[in-house]
């Protein structure tokens, strides 16, 4: 239980993209007080538990719903979250800088920014792995939100920091550690694609 529990918090833990999160973070909440930073990374950490524990927990249905087969999603998902893993090598776009009176941190801090369409299809194949591979062992199940939240909770941690401590992070430090997160992503993205193609091609020569 204790690998589960590490393997998945970590897989998690880098698929949130920590680093590219509070990069944008920080440009978008420009000029804001300490205190009013820190509400929205409160508000934006709530926000990416919901999401992230619906895609984790209800991935198995949504596919049982949908006709179509966890392999393909697989495939799917990890292209979306290679893309994504590319843009965070190469550099994320700029953020613009939000009204006085926009509320940023649901949309786009949580959905996209945290939680992006590689982001959320590797959830929905996460999620219903845990379920195939362990079935209705409530243990396990247990486990992997435990770690699920964890990783949520540990962003979180390092965006309320950030909202604090700005000048602790220089731009070329963050810019570096988006850089190895991006290639975490890819190596992530490598194994969700090769791992469904494989499964694909045995099923169809069964």
């Amino acid at each position: 239980m204790f690998d589960l529990f590490i393997n998945t918090y970590i897989k998690l833990f880098f698929l949130l993209t920590p680093f590219f999160v509070i990069s944008t973070f920080l440009s978008m909440t420009s000029g804001m007080a300490s205190r009013q930073r820190c509400r929205i990374a409160v508000r934006t950490v709530g926000a990416v538990i919901v999401f992230s524990l619906i895609l984790y927990l209800f991935g198995n249905s949504i596919f049982g719903v949908m006709g179509i087969t966890l392999d393909a999603f697989r495939v799917g998902a990890g292209a979306l979250l290679f893309l994504s893993a590319v843009a965070l090598v190469k550099g994320g776009s700029e953020q613009r800088a939000p009204g006085e009176d926009e509320d940023i941190s649901v949309v786009p801090l949580a959905m996209p920014v945290t939680v992006g369409p590689g982001t959320t299809g590797t959830l929905l194949v996460l999620g219903a792995d845990v379920h195939r591979n362990f079935g209705g062992d409530i243990r396990s199940q247990a486990v992997a939100v435990g770690a699920l939240l964890a990783a949520v909770l540990s962003v979180g941690a390092l965006l309320y920091v950030a909202a604090r401590a700005q000048r602790l992070l220089p731009p070329r430090i963050m810019s570096v550690l988006t850089k190895l997160t991006g290639l975490v992503l890819a190596s992530l993205a490598a194994e969700l694609i090769f791992t469904g193609i494989r499964e694909l091609l045995q099923a169809s020569a069964v």
